[in-house]
């Protein structure tokens, strides 16, 4: 396994992760939204959700950013 292969691969990793984030997330506001808690305290719990959102879509976009470098400097 060549260094490009391996940036590849930890990319590919670190994508998941970030979309396993952004899926979190969904559930998390879907679940909130349907238990029909007020404005206030789905603001709230929006609010947290919110940085963990940020989060795995820059990991999801960093990871994808190292995908496609692997790919390029590999050939």
């Amino acid at each position: 396994m060549t260094t490009y292969d391996l940036i590849i691969w930890v990319g590919a990793a670190l994508t998941l992760a970030g979309l396993a984030g952004l899926v979190w997330c969904i559930l998390t506001v879907t679940r909130a939204r349907r238990r029909g808690i007020d404005d206030a305290a789905l603001r709230v719990k929006m609010r947290g959700v919110l940085a963990v959102n940020m989060a795995a879509l820059a990991a999801s976009t960093i990871g994808l950013m190292m995908v496609v470098i692997g790919i390029i400097l590999s050939r």
